[in-house]
């Protein structure tokens, strides 16, 4: 047959033509095999409301246990927003999110408790560096003002320090704290107080803001227990009680405000440039400082204790009588300083950095005590006990604040730092100032404390976003000593001002007879210990009675 007959003609047309449609596709396929870039296909989309066909071990095999731990924990215990469609892609997705902020809710929770725990450390350094008379009286101080501080709290203080916090991302955003009054000056908003969370009504009934709410008030406690022991021996009670609120309801809200609420201090470096802005990553400054501002304040009001000062100015020691509870103490508050600073975070879900923050922690605490042995037996010739407990406080409280933000060699020099420094002010505050603190309390919280502050502004290396003046931006330094100053010539003449007030209404200060005495009869109606012999103490030839 031949090819250009009709028909042969026809089927060589049809061939033609099908070659000609199927060349393109076949050049599309080769160029794609050549390339390789477009060889994929295109992905499929998939609804996050589709149920998902996922299973986990069945009943019989959790039946049997799980001595390894391989089968608990599946994908049987996602829960499904509508069991009869089980689980979808919003269920896991939405149960990944809970887990993390889960997490980061019992973090701060359990080191919240460990702050908490802090009091009782507080309380027995406190009672045993002073005399066995006033031990009851000490105590209840102490004890009674974890309640007092906590209701003033609860009423306002919350809501002034932490009422415009809205977007703490690590709790889920507590966003139900949204309201500031600020002024506007200077063409920048500058924060003052907080306006949610008064009660914690509201909106502020929600579980990320109580999170917040328990941690941020162990802090607060905290500081007002350092009061206590500056003015310890001598303070009456009634006074105690109401210096106490007005600390937790207001000044010590207040300047945390600024620092941690989202006030002024903390945008110098968003509205003047000065660095990241005021930083103190657990307190060094907003805790320890304001705590000791008010321990000034009530130790220059009411005076020194019998016997301290002779009339030519000099000082004699008045010993504690347990040094077995003052050192114990401080391990107690050295283990709740794991709490304090690295549960500063707020979470440990994206806040891995914790475990830095616990390590220098650790060294600073260790190279604080170094610093006040050294100190004190090149002097004496002995290490002194109490002042090696107070060294060990000492370099705690200076890395406070830059525990967040430096690494292991510059806390040591910090811990070091601060061991010498309580020592040294210890000295200053007792012999020239002439200012009575039984505990040291203004010198381990205040000096120390601001010089925490300060060296966030030195060591601070950049890592977590914060550089100090040795890693090359001198203007977090200007910030840190912004808020020194704050601390210096706002907060101390508030406190001050306040506690004066206090004692003019109902006094400050026992009478000479209950001061000689002892406190715990004459202010508690009991002694701590019933069955010992209290002797006073001879009051020494020259010294200054009580004005």
């Amino acid at each position: 047959m031949r090819f250009w007959q009709p028909r042969s003609l026809r089927c060589c047309l049809a061939a033609f033509v099908l070659l000609l449609c199927g060349l393109p596709a076949w050049a599309q396929s080769q160029s794609t095999q050549t390339n390789g870039a477009q060889a994929a296909p295109a992905p499929a989309t998939i609804s996050l409301d589709t149920p998902l066909k996922v299973s986990g071990p069945s009943p019989d095999d959790l039946t049997a246990g799980d001595p390894s731990g391989t089968k608990t924990g599946s994908a049987n215990d996602v829960v499904a927003s509508d069991p009869k469609k089980g689980v979808t892609l919003t269920d896991l997705v939405n149960q990944v999110g809970q887990n993390r902020i889960g997490i980061n809710f019992t973090w701060t929770l359990v080191c919240g408790f460990l702050v908490m725990f802090m009091q009782a450390g507080f309380a027995i350094v406190e009672t045993g560096l002073c005399r066995a008379k006033n031990a009851n009286h000490t105590m209840m101080m102490n004890f009674m003002v974890y309640g007092f501080g906590l209701f003033a709290y609860w009423v306002c203080g919350f809501a002034i320090q932490m009422g415009s916090a809205a977007g703490t991302a690590m709790l889920g955003g507590a966003s139900p704290l949204n309201g500031e009054f600020a002024i506007h000056l200077l063409g920048h908003d500058w924060g003052l107080i907080g306006t949610r969370g008064f009660f914690l009504g509201g909106a502020t009934y929600d579980v990320g803001v109580m999170v917040l709410f328990l941690f941020q008030m162990v802090f607060m406690d905290t500081a007002l227990t350092i009061v206590t022991g500056s003015v310890a021996e001598r303070w009456k009670y009634a006074a105690f009680c109401v210096s106490s609120i007005v600390l937790g309801a207001f000044t010590y809200p207040l300047f945390a405000h600024w620092a941690w609420g989202g006030g002024w201090l903390a945008k110098l470096g968003a509205n003047f440039g000065l660095g990241a802005g005021y930083a103190d990553f657990a307190g060094s400054g907003v805790v320890h400082s304001v705590g000791a501002m008010t321990a000034l304040a009530g130790a220059l009001i009411i005076g020194p204790r019998i016997g301290k000062y002779n009339r030519d100015g000099s000082a004699n020691a008045i010993p504690g009588h347990d040094i077995v509870i003052v050192l114990t103490g401080c391990f107690i508050l050295a283990f709740g300083w794991f709490g304090f600073n690295p549960g500063s975070t707020l979470g440990a879900s994206g806040a891995l950095r914790i475990s830095t923050v616990a390590v220098d922690t650790m060294l600073a605490g260790c190279t604080g005590s170094f610093g006040a042995v050294l100190y004190m037996w090149i002097k004496y010739g002995k290490p002194d006990a109490s002042m090696s407990g107070n060294g060990l406080l000492a370099g705690l409280v200076a890395i406070t604040a830059p525990s967040g933000y430096v690494n292991t060699r510059d806390a040591c020099i910090i811990g070091i730092i601060a061991g010498l420094l309580v020592c040294l002010s210890v000295e200053f505050v007792d012999r020239v100032l002439r200012i009575d603190d039984p505990v040291g309390a203004i010198s381990v919280h205040g000096a120390c404390g601001l010089f925490g502050v300060v060296s966030v502004g030195l060591f601070a290396d950049g890592t977590n976003t914060v550089k100090g003046l040795f890693y090359g931006d001198p203007g977090q330094l200007v910030a840190q000593l912004i808020g020194v100053v704050t601390l210096l010539g706002v907060i101390f003449p508030i406190t001050y001002g306040v506690n004066l007030l206090i004692d003019i209404i109902i006094g400050q200060r026992v009478s000479a007879e209950d001061e000689l005495e002892g406190l715990d009869i004459p202010e508690m109606g009991a002694l701590c210990y019933p069955e010992f012999v209290l002797k006073h103490q001879p009051v020494p030839s020259g010294a200054a009675a009580a004005d």
